[in-house]
């Protein structure tokens, strides 16, 4: 059975007629005719009585015109939904990150993308970067935020994030007395670096290209863990401006400036290309895209 044959089912039960019906849906009394016979015989019982030149539902009649209602009731609600998609989005976005951008970038994103776009639901994953191209590949997510560069021709990239990488270091640490540092005097300090990934081989060839080595290495799983290990006085690290904002502002972390060594990192919202994204997709990355840092 198809909505033609339960909106032609309905009509004619509201007119009492056949040929009533045939002109209130602009067709033919014979396709009528057809149209309910056919639904008869998909239902296995005659669901209208014509007897005295008057039309009467049967007891299937009777059970089966609610179920039609509901049906249409359902088609209309559909339709409806998807026409407020070019008007309003609405439904789920699932975007995928890691623990410090999640903390520090897309918040402003998010909070944006709900004021304008309030029946959209976030749903945010937490992952490292392979993890989060993984996922996207498997069409778990919808979105990735990761460092760039992103070389997977599978994946469409826009920046939406540039950041710079300072050195991070305790409050009153030595190394704020020495006049423009350079790479031979920060490693004589106990230094955090990431596990793994592109900050990493960066700093990793700083020190080989100058032939250094710092006194000690203390490998972390997160920047924000480095952070917190920087406060204590472990170590020092590199750690994106975004990241130690707050803790500058109340003196808990310093900066020391190098002329000789200057990092950045960009974040880029990553997709599928072979993807279609849906409406509230296709805002979410207009706003993400207007947030990058010139």
């Amino acid at each position: 059975m198809d909505f033609e044959q339960l909106t032609t089912f309905l009509e004619v039960w509201r007119q009492k007629s056949f040929s009533r019906a045939a002109e209130k849906l602009r067709i033919t009394q014979p396709a009528v005719s057809a149209q309910i016979r056919s639904l008869e015989r998909e239902v296995g019982e005659r669901l209208f009585d014509r007897k005295g030149g008057k039309i009467t539902f049967t007891a299937t009649g009777r059970v089966f015109e609610p179920f039609a209602e509901h049906c249409l009731d359902c088609q209309r609600h559909l339709l409806m939904m998807v026409a407020e998609q070019h008007v309003s989005p609405r439904g789920e976005i699932a975007i995928s990150a890691q623990e410090s951008t999640s903390l520090y970038v897309l918040p402003g994103i998010f909070a944006e993308f709900k004021q304008r776009y309030p029946k959209v639901a976030l749903k945010i994953v937490r992952a490292e970067k392979s993890r989060t191209l993984e996922s996207l590949l498997n069409r778990e997510i919808d979105f990735g935020v990761v460092s760039l560069p992103v070389r997977d021709q599978r994946f469409k990239v826009q920046t939406i994030h540039k950041d710079e990488l300072v050195l991070a270091v305790p409050k009153g640490h030595p190394l704020k007395q020495v006049p423009k540092p350079g790479v031979k005097d920060i490693v004589k300090y106990s230094f955090l670096l990431p596990k793994q990934g592109r900050q990493r081989e960066l700093l990793s060839n700083i020190f080989r290209m100058h032939d250094l080595h710092p006194k000690a290495i203390m490998e972390v799983e997160s920047s924000e863990l480095m952070k917190r290990f920087v406060i204590a006085g472990l170590g020092i690290g590199f750690l994106p401006c975004v990241n130690i904002a707050e803790e500058l502002r109340t003196g808990s972390l310093e900066v020391v400036h190098m002329e000789s060594i200057r990092l950045s990192r960009d974040l880029g919202l990553v997709y599928l290309k072979e993807k279609s994204l849906t409406r509230a997709a296709l805002a979410f990355l207009e706003i993400a895209v207007q947030g990058v840092t010139e």
